[in-house]
């Protein structure tokens, strides 16, 4: 009986070791993937690398791998693997795991072209540069001039302020214009994104001053749409940072500066709203639609200072 048990337990163990490797393995990949990618490394020269489609590998780095990786929390290694795999159709168990070692080795070997930062310059202030001139191929669809409407940091009024987006005379950016409810003009760009999202960017403040503001736009599964609505983002006239819904309504397909600069924006008090206003009132200057911290004086900041700035914000 003694060898029996010996003979059925040697096995499990070889198993269990196995799937441990392989454990470690997949996870290593998946990091090393992620490492490679975040140091510039394209998905093709990876998939190259270790003689693998670039669909396959795409679809394990951004589908199977996490999803295994999650499921190890309460599967066997085996069932992770299988639940996971199914969740895409151009990756094969049998190939994965015959060549998940060399895989692991050649993703090692691999590194990235190390540059100073001082010859590759700010990574992430040459993407918005990318992404900005993309988005002019885009623009067309949103080109014109808006009235946008939110509710006013100052009062219980609804804000009314003109935009314009259009592409920039060279056509290397897009160009956005805003003109405040007190009649100040600010310029900026925005950038559209994957035909989902758009933000638009500009400086609120005279220079040198300078206080950023970002309207995240939720763009419409729809050609040329005549509303846009989105958050936006800006700092009080105290440099305290403020959130608030808005919607922007196209008034013409125009871009005509000269045109742009004769509209006017305007604070509308809430009595003085008419119905077609108040829609837009109702639905941007509600509780909840309005987020606002402020700065609480104290020689430091602890628990107690936000109890204080909660019931300073009800004030």
């Amino acid at each position: 009986m003694q060898y029996k048990h010996n003979t059925l337990v040697i096995p499990l163990q070889r198993n269990q070791l196995t799937n441990r490797k392989i454990m470690d393995e997949l996870t290593d990949i998946y990091k090393r993937i992620e490492y490679l990618r975040n140091n510039g490394v394209k998905m093709k020269e990876i998939a190259d690398r270790v003689d693998m489609a670039p669909s396959v590998l795409s679809a394990l780095y951004s589908s199977v791998l996490p999803a295994y990786i999650d499921l190890l929390k309460t599967r066997t290694p085996d069932e992770a693997l299988d639940e996971a795999l199914a969740l895409v159709n151009n990756v094969s168990k049998k190939r994965l795991l015959n060549n998940v070692g060399s895989v692991r080795l050649l993703l090692q070997e691999m590194e990235p072209d190390v540059q100073s930062e001082a010859e590759n310059g700010n990574s992430f202030i040459k993407l918005l540069g990318k992404e900005a001139k993309e988005s002019v191929q885009e623009v067309y669809n949103y080109s014109g001039m808006y009235l946008s409407y939110s509710l006013s940091s100052s009062t219980d009024s609804l804000k009314i302020e003109p935009y314009m987006i259009c592409a920039s005379e060279n056509n290397e950016y897009v160009k956005v214009g805003m003109i405040n409810a007190y009649k100040s003009v600010h310029w900026g760009s925005g950038i559209i994104s994957n035909h989902q999202n758009s933000y638009l960017m500009f400086n609120e403040r005279d220079l040198p001053q300078f206080a950023l503001v970002t309207i995240y736009l939720q763009l419409p599964h729809y050609e040329f749409p005549n509303m846009l609505k989105g958050l936006y983002l800006c700092l009080d006239y105290n440099h305290n940072p403020i959130a608030r819904r808005i919607v922007l309504v196209k008034q013409s397909d125009s871009t005509d500066v000269n045109q742009f600069l004769e509209m006017e924006g305007c604070l509308v008090p809430r009595a003085e709203l008419t119905p077609e206003l108040e829609v837009y009132y109702n639905y941007t200057c509600q509780e909840g639609d309005y987020i606002k911290t402020c700065t609480v004086p104290s020689p430091k900041l602890d628990e107690t200072d936000l109890e204080r700035e909660k019931k300073m914000l009800k004030i």
